[in-house]
């Protein structure tokens, strides 16, 4: 229990996708300019890691790891395909939920809903889980279960949720400050970004 407390938090502070990978950047630059819209897309971003982080695990683990199907055969070379294939059906069945009971969402995220299909973000999070899979199980980032990889999706998705929303807050407001004006637009959000990344180095120094 211990190790999925300390995965979880990890997830969330420590390893972000946004402030420490910088994964997924560009739907978090084009739709962190309001905190509805960015809400709205870190929950698809959760919801779909969520699902697609342990299907890839028991993918790995049962089918493509070494002597899982054939003694002797490694299938692992797979894995870069098959991850993405798995990603853009859940982002699918998330595009159609989004369009089915939520419309205005779905026209507020636009173009960006679907490429929740193509967000490194979502990509990394499998690869990283198939990196730790071989770590020592002392390690911290060690996933050696279908919940350590559940509890990896969800903080690694509520990491990424918390810096879309923060973003989308912290631009609401600068909309109503006195921006220099070649600074205006992604000028001064990219040395927002910049400053949150280097407040979130904080966390690194944190044992779990």
């Amino acid at each position: 229990m211990e190790h999925l407390f300390g995965l979880f938090f990890r997830s969330i502070f420590v390893d972000n996708m946004i402030f420490a990978y910088f994964l997924g950047m560009c739907s978090f630059l084009a739709v962190s300019k309001n905190v509805k819209t960015s809400l709205g897309l870190g929950l698809a971003v959760t919801f779909v890691l969520l699902v697609t982080v342990p299907v890839n695990y028991l993918l790995q683990v049962y089918v493509l790891g070494p002597d899982c199907l054939i003694k002797g055969v490694d299938l692992s070379y797979l894995s870069f395909i098959l991850f993405i294939a798995i990603i853009a059906g859940i982002t699918q069945l998330v595009e159609m939920a989004v369009e089915r009971y939520s419309p205005s969402l779905y026209s507020a995220l636009g173009i960006f809903l679907p490429l929740i299909a193509v967000n490194c973000a979502i990509m990394g999070a499998s690869l990283f889980m198939q990196q730790r899979i071989n770590l020592d199980p002392a390690n911290p980032q060690f996933i050696g279960s279908v919940w350590d990889s559940i509890v990896y999706a969800i903080g690694s998705g509520l990491g990424w949720t918390l810096s879309i929303v923060s973003m989308g807050a912290i631009r609401e407001k600068m909309e109503y400050c006195d921006v220099p004006k070649p600074l205006q637009g992604l000028g001064i959000t990219f040395i927002t970004v910049g400053l949150m990344a280097m407040a979130m180095m904080c966390f690194s120094g944190l044992k779990f």
